[in-house]
């Protein structure tokens, strides 16, 4: 089973306020409570037994504390994704220096142009990579990577996405053969031989939980996930998100772990 021993996180920058978001409905991050739960992410993941390294806040880029996505991180090495968000392409050329703390030349790859991915859409379970194509990961960047992938021994493959933003939004996989699973997931061949635990449409947001050593972190405010987490066995931890969902963003997406 996968250990992770190191976390990449970055402050969320006062710019958060105009960052993407498919719910306008939801308002405005407010920046103070933003940071607020960043803190408390961060120590719930300290919690879990990780190393968390903390970069800066970049305000040119007010979508950039969400460091999933400018790179993937594997067990073999580091890939520095190609955002088809064209305000967040510039936050693969931040993240490098980061990565580069960890990885030498040999073991960062990259998706070159036409290729886009973003690190949302990819889901690791054991040396296998779901990679959702979506309006921000493309054909071609599926290939880059899978072919990426397959020079370090390991393996992906395709899920077309059809309602949701990115392949994580809906599908979470919390190791010991378990999958969170909500919406067109549910159905989705590609996940069938796992055991996937259901989550109602109304607690749909929180099929974004992560898996850290052994404890899930889930959403605050999201009942029945919660115990359907803990009915399956794992310790956990809570930690509120809200202003991070106003961006369409949740726990997967505010840490790269490896």
């Amino acid at each position: 089973m996968t250990k992770f021993s190191h976390v990449i996180v970055r402050k969320p920058a006062r710019s958060l306020i105009d960052g993407i978001t498919s719910a306008p409905e939801l308002g405005k991050p407010d920046y103070d409570l933003a940071v607020k739960q960043h803190d408390d992410y961060i120590a719930a993941l300290k919690q879990c037994g990780v190393d968390v390294t903390e970069l800066p806040a970049l305000e040119e880029y007010p979508d950039s504390c969400f460091v999933e996505d400018p790179a993937v991180i594997t067990r073999m090495g580091a890939i520095i994704t190609n955002p088809g968000a064209e305000s967040r392409n510039g936050e693969k050329m931040e993240i490098e220096p980061a990565i580069r703390q960890f990885f030498d030349d040999e073991h960062i790859k990259r998706i070159e142009f036409p290729g886009t991915l973003e690190g949302g859409d990819v889901m690791m379970v054991g040396d296998h990579f779901y990679v959702g194509r979506s309006a921000r990961t493309n054909e071609e960047g599926i290939r880059q990577f899978c072919e990426i992938l397959e020079g370090w021994g390991l393996e992906g493959s395709e899920v077309p996405l059809e309602y949701v933003l990115h392949l994580k939004t809906g599908v979470n996989y919390l190791e010991d053969g378990n999958m969170l699973v909500s919406g067109e997931f549910v159905t989705k061949p590609d996940f069938q031989q796992y055991n996937l635990i259901e989550i109602p449409e109304d607690e749909a947001y929180a099929a974004n939980c992560i898996w850290v050593n052994g404890t899930v972190i889930v959403p605050e405010g999201y009942p029945a996930v919660l115990k359907a987490v803990q009915d399956a066995g794992y310790k956990t931890l809570v930690v509120d998100t809200s202003e991070y969902r106003k961006l369409d963003g949740g726990l997967s997406c505010l840490s790269l772990r490896f």
